[in-house]
């Protein structure tokens, strides 16, 4: 708190913050104004239908990123989801295709041409997002079955008309994270993430309040504030290998002699295998919805008496097994992907660097390999543990199905927002570090 206090009198981080609270205020009006041809009057009856029955887990799930706006069909619906998909699927490519590494290695250039196609195929996901969106509203089964959310006068234009607009504004979203992580403070996508969840707390805390009593919020708001610890002490938590750099003589200056550390983070994944894990459970759900749309009856089949059953209901101990299973498979697979024990063996050993007791080149890269795996467990267990504490809830029947308010409360959630609270105080703190060094030098 004292740092943010210290930023307001810095002219210049004061800005930057201001721009920073300006878009993310704009991004939650956007997600309060309904698409043209939603009825706003028919969404509002059936989330409060939802909210007291037993879809309320499943459909807290869906709109848990975009803040509430897909459920509500704002023009915002979509979200900031096609654009994280969007990078993880190129950063996923420049393992697979030589042009992305080549590319990624080019540094500043080649940064600009890969920003470039995750913004095409951003445009591209948002696209077959809204249209898939827009034709479960338009068979009424969005928000359940034979459940009407658009007004009855409704045409192929109005529709088309919908798509555009919500593609529209995924790409407008796109720009004002861009915009937050370009002139304020922070990631601005992480922000935005971060404003729609924190907007329901408050909504939530009351929906908890008044149909499980104080004393159940109670008890929710101390299990979040343990969840809060945790999850800070394992966010902070680093395995800091001793580096040794030898002494070497450029002209007549001596370079190295110095002692530092490397730090390896125990999540270095961060938040990336549960929202890639989230995203990945609930793709079959939205395919089978959509291929199934015109059928009135849904189809008897093994598929979906026994698929379909356990994906839609997060309480199912085939459900967990699965979205932890997704997750550490992702927490693998991605830091295999940014972090090459290789590279950084060779790097030490072209700076003259080694670990004591270590040889420099390959038994470097295969001790980094070694320490790196252990991290990645703990930081797996660690990552798929949180995410499933609603679901085990659910399972042991501590909370309710209906019970819509456990979205924001979630681990998925939690996590999320302190990993983005940290990282922006750090990136404040650091700005206020500097900002006392030039002052100190003029």
């Amino acid at each position: 708190m004292s740092a943010i206090a210290q930023a307001f009198k810095d002219p210049d981080l004061r800005k930057k913050i201001l721009i920073t609270l300006a878009l993310m205020f704009l991004y939650r009006v956007g997600c309060q104004i309904p698409t043209p041809g939603v009825d706003y009057a028919l969404i509002s009856s059936r989330l409060e239908e939802i909210s007291r029955g037993d879809q309320a887990t499943m459909f807290s799930i869906i709109g848990l990123f975009s803040g509430g706006a897909l459920l509500q069909l704002s023009i915002f619906a979509i979200g900031i989801m096609p654009y994280i998909t969007a990078s993880i699927i190129v950063q996923l490519l420049t393992v697979v295709i030589p042009k992305f590494e080549e590319l990624k290695k080019e540094g500043q250039s080649g940064q600009a041409k890969m920003t470039q196609y995750t913004r095409y195929l951003t445009v591209a996901l948002a696209l077959l997002q809204s249209a898939g969106i827009v034709a479960l509203a338009d068979r009424e089964q969005l928000l359940g079955q034979g459940m009407p959310v658009l007004v009855e006068d409704r045409n192929v234009w109005t529709l088309l008309m919908m798509i555009i607009v919500m593609t529209s504004g995924a790409v407008l979203i796109m720009w004002l994270g861009e915009i937050i992580t370009e002139k304020g403070v922070g990631n601005g996508m992480s922000l935005l993430i971060f404003a729609g969840i924190a907007t329901q707390i408050p909504s939530e805390g009351a929906f908890i309040l008044q149909n499980s009593g104080g004393v159940t919020l109670a008890l929710v708001i101390l299990a979040l504030v343990v969840l809060v610890i945790g999850i800070v002490f394992i966010e902070q938590g680093q395995r800091r290998i001793p580096v040794q750099y030898a002494k070497r003589m450029v002209g007549r200056r001596q370079y190295g002699g110095s002692s530092t550390y490397l730090p390896l983070k125990v999540n270095q994944a961060g938040v990336i295998p549960v929202i890639f894990a989230s995203s990945l459970m609930y793709v079959p759900v939205l395919i089978t919805q959509i291929i199934t749309m015109n059928n009135p009856t849904p189809p008897d089949n093994w598929w979906m008496n026994h698929v379909m059953a356990w994906l839609q209901n997060p309480g199912s101990w085939q459900y967990i097994l699965t979205y932890v299973v997704l997750i550490i498979f992702f927490s693998y697979f991605y830091v295999s992907i940014q972090y090459d024990p290789v590279d950084q063996a060779e790097n030490m050993k072209k700076f003259g660097g080694f670990i004591p007791g270590i040889r420099p080149g390959r038994p470097t890269a295969e001790y980094l390999a070694f320490v790196m795996n252990r991290l990645l467990f703990v930081g797996a267990i660690y990552l798929a543990l949180i995410a499933v504490l609603p679901n085990l809830a659910m399972d042991a029947g501590i909370t309710g199905s209906g019970q819509m308010g456990m979205s924001a409360f979630g681990g998925t959630a939690i996590l999320i927002m302190v990993s983005v609270a940290l990282t922006t105080v750090k990136q404040i703190e650091s700005q206020l570090l500097q900002s006392n060094y030039e002052g100190l030098l003029r």
